[in-house]
């Protein structure tokens, strides 16, 4: 049996995560929540099966507290501050929570369980400014983070390297490019624009979608996907080496402007327009994030398995039935 614990459990990411390592017969899923501000609706079908643990990662205290507890086999990390725009005007809680709740359990994985392995799952959005002409990313390409959210996601990278040179933590290093899919907030560029058009199809907002930048390409993932990429990385790849992960087949590359089309070609009202928000502007931008994937997929055998026809409309569905 496989002490599995989950930091971020009820968060978009986490909660898939669980949903698939549940239905493996020789895994015990642990889950960390805050008891006030966890999301308990998106894992509303199987919290039962999860034990749970109250647990804040910016106190080192209850972070070895639940560590001494669980004595994981595993820790996916998956607790963070993802969205991109609040981390201008908050870099000190961004980096707070992405680098030192990072710090908290290496420290604790260190002192009480040293061979439990620790799993860093990293963002795109630390290549920041890449050029045409230096795609597709890869694991050797520089880094020029436009934005403070990325910045932390480098930092938090970086000092999990650190703690495996250093002493040994058995720290698994990736770096995800863009992965959609149900209980996504609809903060992000895809469900923002999903959730708007199901609003409108429901008469609850003009058939107009407001919206950011949508020139930028990228390679887009369900989900799904890639938790069990996830899953494959702990099993398969080398403790602090990096691994990208995500989909790079042509037809999972788009522009935002290109998801937005098809989700209102989707839609059951006609002549849905789109004006830019000017609040929804980013300060800088990402122009291109598509990986190139190999090392992982030769190691793992990972190919994502879902198209991105279901991602799109997995997503629409999903705010559907919550709006």
């Amino acid at each position: 049996m496989e002490k599995v614990l989950i930091t971020g459990v009820t968060g978009f990411v986490g909660s898939h995560l669980a949903e698939y390592l549940l239905t493996m017969p020789d895994v015990e899923v642990h889950g960390t929540k805050r008891w006030h501000l966890s999301r308990m609706d998106h894992v509303a079908g199987f919290a039962d099966k999860i034990i749970w643990h109250d647990c804040n990662i910016l106190d080192a205290t209850g972070v070895r507290r639940v560590v001494k507890e669980v004595q994981p086999d595993i820790i996916f990390h998956m607790a963070s501050e993802s969205f991109v725009s609040p981390s201008w005007d908050n870099p000190r809680e961004y980096m707070d929570t992405n680098y030192l709740g990072t710090v908290n359990f290496l420290d604790a994985i260190r002192d009480i369980k040293p061979d439990t392995k620790f799993h860093i799952p990293g963002s795109g959005e630390e290549y920041g400014d890449i050029h045409p002409d230096e795609l597709p990313i890869n694991e050797f390409t520089v880094l020029r983070p436009v934005n403070p959210y990325a910045v932390t996601k480098v930092a938090q990278d970086l000092i999990g390297y650190v703690y495996f040179r250093s002493y040994g933590v058995q720290v698994y290093r990736t770096r995800t490019f863009n992965h959609e899919g149900p209980r996504r907030e609809n903060v992000f560029g895809l469900p923002s624009y999903a959730y708007q058009i199901a609003r409108i199809e429901k008469g609850l907002q003009e058939p107009v979608v407001r919206i950011g930048d949508t020139g930028d390409k990228r390679n887009f993932t369900h989900v799904k996907d890639i938790v069990r990429a996830y899953w494959l990385a702990v099993h398969k790849c080398e403790p602090g080496e990096l691994y990208l992960v995500g989909s790079d087949e042509e037809d999972k590359v788009y522009t935002f402007q290109e998801t937005l089309e098809r989700l209102i070609a989707m839609s059951t009202v006609k002549d849905i327009k789109w004006v830019t928000e000017p609040a929804f502007v980013r300060p800088t931008k990402v122009p291109y994030l598509i990986g190139d994937t190999e090392k992982f997929r030769q190691i793992t055998g990972w190919r994502p398995e879902i198209g991105f026809e279901q991602i799109l409309s997995d997503t629409l569905n999903y705010w559907r039935e919550r709006v």
